[in-house]
């Protein structure tokens, strides 16, 4: 059984297009009333399917200077555990499940080598992180 309805799938398609939409803009283009939208949103939070808003920049916006891709290995069952704790970190922009020798691909995006030497430190120290490899991002090529 699916957690979410087609309502509900709409609804998330809306949101992920623009966040800031309106409720009332919502609920018009579901066909909805404003309260059933806002307690559907209310709902999908409550029940952790929405796990939060955020804000996406352009890149030119406020470049990172140093930017990386981190492979995880994680042990045992613990990477839901560590998947959390990766996404209290704002240095994590992005987190990917894998397959093959690594458990996780992260994005990392900080100011400097030192802020990059301390996140990698942060990272090695969660527990059931078995071990990482990182490789700095140099010039982009494409894209």
């Amino acid at each position: 059984m699916s957690l979410l309805d087609e309502t509900d799938r709409a609804l998330l398609a809306l949101l992920r297009d623009d966040a800031r939409q309106p409720l009332t803009s919502l609920a018009a283009a579901l066909d909805l009333s404003r309260a059933t939208v806002k307690a559907r949103i209310d709902r999908l939070v409550e029940r952790g399917i929405i796990q939060g808003f955020t804000v996406v920049l352009r890149r030119e916006a406020e470049p990172a200077p140093i930017r990386a891709i981190t492979l995880v290995e994680i042990e045992g069952n613990a990477t839901e555990r560590v998947t959390r704790r990766l996404q209290g970190l704002p240095q994590v922009a992005a987190i990917h499940a894998t397959n093959g020798r690594w458990d996780l691909v992260l994005e990392i995006e900080v100011a400097s080598l030192e802020a990059f030497d301390a996140t990698l430190r942060e990272i090695r120290h969660i527990e059931g992180v078995a071990n990482s490899e990182s490789n700095l991002l140099l010039a982009r090529r494409k894209g």
